[in-house]
């Protein structure tokens, strides 16, 4: 068995280094050094970080070996320097950060061959490793984001995704109750998804399905960004001083819009989820939908519940991984599929692509679960806690197989656009 775990972290090390790999050599020296936002590091330093992990936990954490740049420590240290002054540290340069990142996992690999894969809850079930591939794949879609900033000829390519279908019913019912929220035998699972608890969450009724072009672009043609009783006090104040008239990357032509995606001005695809929203934005929506965004309980309740065995699943199909059958996920298509475009995906109760599109957010701040305990480092999750931050759950087209599950609670500002988010809506029973 333990053969087989390396076997399967070494893959997963693989694919992950070979989607970095093609992120940055998609562009040119100049576009890996350059800012493309200052809301983003250059490509470099992604990359030059993904290293700089691998080697801090697994080089000389785990593997107990010699540094091998030490010397770079703090210049990809995320939280010794924001990410609008990255460009003007002494990074490495495109060569140097290649060869840094190739000379780290080539340690890394020696260290898997030959470390106890035991006696220490770092290495118990090859944690340390898989936090690590999860590490490098999160980095890989904040790449991908970067990627939609920068201006030029479109670098990136990927076929469509599958086309949708009909969906039985607009909304579901969730019956009321407890259920099991959280993980604690997840193996890889982070620090903020444990432990496994029960929470009561009173009956409510969900979207099937995320809220599409069509239909937010209804709510911009009705007045919406407008119409100050829709939005929140904060919202509110958000939408004026940020002038946001539209999701990022849209642009209004009369009574129609076009994207910019990846460098490709197009029509509005109208049964796609909507994507490069905000908090603010979803929350305006769903008000002026008649609704309101979900909790992340209910989101949770949703995506797993059986209330046919009472029984909480691991993801919304069941308990295997995810395939290119249950959702849209790991950069396959550049783009959500459009509704209705995985029903092999659909939770117990009937709720569509939960997993992967977008991510989703919900009303909830992000905070700790009763019983939780850093691990293994607190900047994690732990500085993060507090309200001001909203929790995101789901994924989207972008994230990666091996960094989302049913129970991962992703996070960040209310005002945040550039990130591959979404929403659907709820309501009261």
């Amino acid at each position: 068995m333990t053969e087989e775990l390396r076997e399967q972290v070494a893959g997963e090390l693989l694919r992950s280094r070979a989607r970095s790999t093609a992120l940055t050599d998609a562009v040119d020296e100049h576009d890996l050094v350059r800012q493309h936002s200052k809301l983003m590091s250059p490509l470099v330093w992604d990359l030059a970080h993904i290293g700089n992990q691998e080697e801090l936990w697994l080089v000389r954490d785990v593997g107990g070996r010699e540094p091998v740049r030490s010397d770079i420590d703090e210049y990809y240290d995320a939280f010794k320097f924001s990410r609008s002054v990255r460009p003007e540290l002494p990074l490495l340069n495109p060569r140097e950060t290649r060869q840094y990142v190739g000379d780290v996992r080539g340690k890394v690999f020696d260290v898997l061959e030959k470390v106890p894969l035991e006696g220490r809850r770092l290495v118990e079930n090859a944690f340390a490793f898989g936090m690590i591939v999860q590490h490098e794949q999160q980095h890989d879609e904040t790449m991908l984001a970067t990627h939609q900033l920068r201006t030029g000829e479109p670098v990136l390519h990927a076929p469509a995704p599958p086309p949708g279908s009909l969906v039985p019913t607009t909304e579901v019912f969730i019956p009321g109750g407890p259920f099991e929220m959280g993980a604690s035998d997840e193996p890889w699972a982070l620090d903020n998804e444990r432990p496994a608890h029960a929470v009561h969450v009173d009956s409510f009724f969900i979207d099937t399905t995320p809220v599409t072009n069509g239909e937010y672009a209804q709510f911009i043609l009705a007045g919406g960004y407008d119409d100050r009783r829709l939005w929140t006090e904060e919202g509110w104040e958000h939408r004026t001083t940020a002038k946001l008239v539209a999701p990022r990357f849209w642009q209004r032509e009369e009574n129609s819009f076009v994207r910019n995606a990846f460098g490709v001005v197009e029509p509005i695809v109208p049964d796609e989820p909507v994507v490069h929203v905000c908090f603010h934005e979803a929350q305006a929506y769903a008000t002026w939908a008649g609704k309101r965004l979900p909790t992340e309980a209910e989101w949770e309740k949703a995506a797993r519940f059986d209330t046919a065995t009472g029984r909480t699943r691991r993801y919304p199909w069941g308990e295997e991984d995810p395939s290119e059958e249950h959702a849209n996920l790991g950069q396959r298509h550049l783009r959500p599929a459009p509704v209705g475009a995985y029903p092999a995906g659909a939770s117990p109760a009937g709720v569509h692509q939960l997993i992967g599109d977008v991510w989703e957010w919900t009303s909830s701040d992000f905070g700790p679960y009763p019983g939780f305990e850093v691990f293994p480092y607190k900047e994690y999750s732990e500085v993060f806690f507090g309200p001001d931050y909203k929790v995101l759950r789901g994924g989207s087209f972008g994230t990666d197989k091996s960094a989302v599950r049913a129970t991962f609670r992703n996070w960040d500002y209310p005002i945040r656009r550039q990130i591959f988010a979404g929403f659907r809506c709820a309501r009261d029973a």
